[in-house]
């Protein structure tokens, strides 16, 4: 019984749910944006688009170009958090989950006679079928089973869509030679390059690799974590800690104005600031980035005594918003980023701002109760006034965000069926 974690990867997931919600879409090919602009890129494609060309990342333009008929569907994160919950309801109903690694993946932990192969597989079919009850048939997964969570997420992605592959130990490594390198989770791009130049170039050869070899390409213990990883070995993370937070906006045509650009990141700091409180974490420094359409990026930050009142962040956006030197070119993309997290056992109160952050904490917790009980921009600072209705929440596949400023808009919901010291500064070219 060598069977321990079972991986559900949910396919094309936002393509997915649109298909589940419209029916006009299904057995269509959709791809999903941020923002509806041709020079914007793919963040979701349906099964059908991608048996046509289309991938995530390519560029809308693009995009149409490889697929006639292409659905462009401008993304409803509210609705995407809303089916992720009641999946993970469906799915804890049947075994429990252990943790959500993405909005579209979640681990299970096998225990006592799941741990059979001829059990878990019937767990994994039960999950399909209360998934295509429950939410609906549009929403697919693929499964993987194996000895640890690292092998199942990899059976995950060998047969999509609506897959179900089982790893035993006895295969190992023989059953993963198949893939390619960066198929395996931790093998990103420099990863891989870092592999090649010492001599590996296949998952066969990966897997022959000596624990001290992987420990050395890693540069620590996560080499030799992924060693034992790949051998069936039960693994062991310590638990991280979030360093920064932050939000970015791809601005549409419309709204490539520097009045408006700048009222966007102030709406986007608005959002971390929030964030940043229901953490309850204080930030000592912030960062600004912007993108021009065809010159590159200009990119400063400003530390400061830890605070988490947006008042003082908005002043210290404003002063790094200054010092942008003068283009002429659109901009194309924002972003700002709330970075050196205090824990606020760890908070330390300044003796010179007492009275006045005492205030200032009031205020912010009297907008962020008032957000959150009449939905969003029911209270906002004015600096974002012109980009009230812009930045709306955006999903990282590595972060399922709560629904922000509370859920008063019907489509959030899944169907019943279911003071700075220091800047620094930089211009990329």
């Amino acid at each position: 019984m060598s069977l321990h974690s079972l991986f559900i990867d949910f396919n094309s997931y936002f393509a997915s749910v649109e298909q589940q919600t419209r029916p006009e879409l299904r057995g269509q090919p959709v791809a999903v944006v941020p923002v509806m602009a041709e020079t914007t890129c793919c963040i979701a494609v349906s099964q059908e688009a991608k048996q046509r060309g289309v991938h995530g990342g390519m560029r809308v333009a693009v995009a149409r170009r490889a697929c006639a008929g292409l659905k462009v569907i401008e993304a409803r994160p509210p609705l995407y958090v809303a089916f992720h919950k009641k999946l993970k309801e469906i799915i804890d109903a049947c075994v429990p989950v252990e943790k959500v690694d993405s909005i579209d993946e979640m681990r299970c932990v096998l225990t006592r006679k799941w741990q059979q192969r001829e059990h878990a597989i019937a767990l994994a079919r039960q999950i399909k079928k209360a998934i295509a009850e429950k939410a609906g048939e549009h929403l697919r997964c693929s499964i993987g089973i194996a000895p640890n969570w690292f092998l199942a997420k990899a059976g995950s992605d060998m047969q999509k869509p609506d897959g179900l592959v089982v790893i035993e130990k006895h295969e190992l490594p023989q059953r993963l030679f198949s893939l390619e390198l960066q198929d395996l989770c931790g093998i990103g791009r420099r990863m891989e390059k870092r592999l090649r130049h010492a001599g590996i170039n296949t998952v066969e050869q990966f897997c022959a690799a000596p624990r001290g070899q992987l420990r050395k390409i890693w540069g620590g213990v996560e080499g030799e974590r992924m060693f034992d990883a790949l051998r069936g070995e039960t693994l062991w993370r310590p638990p991280t800690q979030r360093c920064m937070v932050g939000h970015s906006h791809v601005l549409a045509p419309a709204q490539r104005d520097e009045k408006i650009a700048h009222a966007v990141l102030h709406r986007l700091l608005q959002k971390a600031a929030l964030r940043l409180r229901g953490m309850g974490h204080f930030a000592r420094g912030l960062q600004m980035f912007v993108e021009h359409s065809s010159v590159g990026g200009f990119s400063a930050e400003t530390t400061f005594l830890e605070t988490q009142d947006t008042l003082e962040l908005s002043h210290a956006l404003s002063q790094l918003w200054e010092r942008r030197p003068p283009r002429s070119e659109p901009l194309l993309m924002v972003g700002v980023a709330l970075f050196d997290l205090v824990d606020e056992k760890n908070y330390t109160p300044s003796l010179f701002t007492r009275n006045r952050g005492s205030k200032h904490r009031q205020l912010t917790a009297a907008m962020d109760q008032i957000n959150r009980r009449l939905g969003k921009n029911a209270a906002y600072f004015a600096a974002s006034h012109l980009a009230a209705d812009s930045a709306p929440m955006r999903i990282a596949f590595n972060f399922v965000p709560e629904q922000e400023f509370g859920s008063g808009s019907s489509e959030a919901r899944a169907p019943e069926r279911v003071a700075p010291y220091s800047v620094s500064q930089s211009w990329d070219q």
